[in-house]
């Protein structure tokens, strides 16, 4: 046998693969491209999570600006109307320390799209109900309902967005969020006006059953999931891993503070408004829910400026617009209060763009659980200083509640300076 045959013959049959060629089909789908800005799925994806924010938020706060006519129908304080928004919030708080970590074991898009179903479904019920206690079981359920949306929503965008995109494509999201509570508001307000409050229930109950077979139609498959376990043990070492991070509890009490001062305004604005010495109709106050618009505007632009400035800037920026905004509505002529609401607005939704983008950057797995944590101290902050705003209404009038509400903003300054503090390695 030649030196060349024997060289042939020891050789092994098959090469090993080189060191860069993937060996597992988890390698193959981690290199699938990521969704960039200006192309047709971005468009899908847009659209998509647009309609569905719209659409939940609609849903969520319609009842807010008949807050009053709620009072007056039914013999209630408006503490306790207020709690026909506080029962949602609180609920979809609850639920998201479960359909966040339920949307890591089984997928996104098919939880979002029976979320928004049953909360469309739960609203129209609930156009119907006769008894105060049945309307708040239905809008304990819609809250429920929706959790599934709220959080689920923002970890698709962290997960299938290229990072470069996400606080812009977050801050599109964000603003379907203001103007589906900006509809939500100026439809329920401006028809129980010329109607009754329950077809206007009714009204945003069949627009949000057209969002959600959209939504299902349009948004794209997940590409970058990664199924994690439901397991207890596993859930448990991930929430302790998130509450452990030098940040991420920091943007959690930033998000009770931030939807706390915003939902005690726009609960109570509107029992000012149509009291002396305003006296306006039920449906002017629907209408200034317009101011929402600055929120459609604020939010992508945060996002885009974060690139340049760093999210903590930004953040402390937004903060510091909303306190200007309320203290401005302590003033008198209702022209400088709307100005106010706008600041306020403007500032909030900006700030939330800004957070909530800050948390898929800073959890290192379970994307879903953390988005939950955010959003569960968002919403238990609604629920909580929502209701509390109404013992400053009945006992200080507006100025306690402008009161409650500074306070509230001046702590999300001094949160906001210790997350602007971190590590820049750790602020990406």
């Amino acid at each position: 046998m030649t030196t060349a045959s024997r060289s042939a013959a020891s050789m092994p049959k098959t090469l090993p693969a080189p060191d860069s060629a993937p060996t597992t089909k988890r390698t193959t789908l981690n290199k699938l491209p990521y969704i960039e800005r200006g192309t047709p799925q971005f468009m899908r994806v847009t659209l998509a999570l647009f309609s569905a924010g719209l659409a939940t938020f609609a849903l969520l706060y319609c009842v807010q600006p008949i807050l009053p006519v709620l009072s007056q129908d039914f013999g209630i304080s408006p503490a306790e109307s207020s709690l026909s928004l506080s029962f949602s919030t609180g609920m979809l708080a609850i639920g998201l320390m479960f359909t966040g970590p339920l949307s890591d074991a089984i997928g996104r898009k098919s939880v979002m799209v029976v979320a928004l179903l049953l909360a469309a479904i739960c609203t129209l019920i609930c156009a119907f109900m006769t008894s105060w206690h049945g309307i708040l079981l239905m809008r304990a359920l819609i809250g429920l309902s929706l959790s599934g949306v709220a959080a689920v929503g923002m970890t698709y965008l962290s997960e299938e967005i290229h990072p470069s995109f996400v606080a812009f494509s977050m801050g599109l999201y964000i603003s379907g969020n203001s103007i589906g509570g900006m509809s939500g508001r100026l439809v329920t307000g401006v028809l129980t006006d010329f109607f009754s409050w329950r077809i206007s229930l009714a009204v945003i109950g069949v627009f949000a059953l057209a969002a959600a077979c959209m939504f299902w139609r349009i948004l794209p498959a997940s590409k970058h999931f990664r199924a994690s376990s439901l397991r207890p043990k596993t859930l448990l070492i991930n929430f302790k891993l998130h509450w452990h991070d030098k940040g991420l509890p920091l943007l959690f009490a930033e998000g009770f503070l931030l939807m706390g001062s915003f939902v005690t305004m726009f609960n109570y604005i509107g029992y000012r408004l149509l009291s002396d010495p305003y006296h306006l109709s039920q449906a002017i106050v629907g209408l200034l829910s317009v101011v929402y618009l600055t929120g459609s505007y604020s939010s992508p632009k945060a996002g885009a400026l974060t690139s340049k400035f760093g999210r903590g800037p930004v953040l402390l920026a937004s903060i510091i617009i909303m306190l200007i905004g309320i203290l401005i509505t302590a003033l008198a002529p209702v022209t400088v209060i709307f100005i106010g609401m706008m600041l306020f607005t403007a500032g909030f939704f900006a700030a939330h763009s800004v957070a909530s983008s800050w948390i898929g950057r800073r959890a290192r797995r379970a994307k879903g659980q953390a988005s939950s944590l955010y959003l569960f101290c968002y919403y238990v902050g609604s629920s909580v200083a929502g209701t509390l705003g109404g013992v400053f209404w009945h006992n200080f009038g507006w100025s306690g509640v402008v009161a409650f509400i500074s306070v509230m903003l001046l702590l999300a300054l001094l949160v906001g300076h210790y997350l602007k503090k971190l590590p820049e390695a750790a602020r990406i």
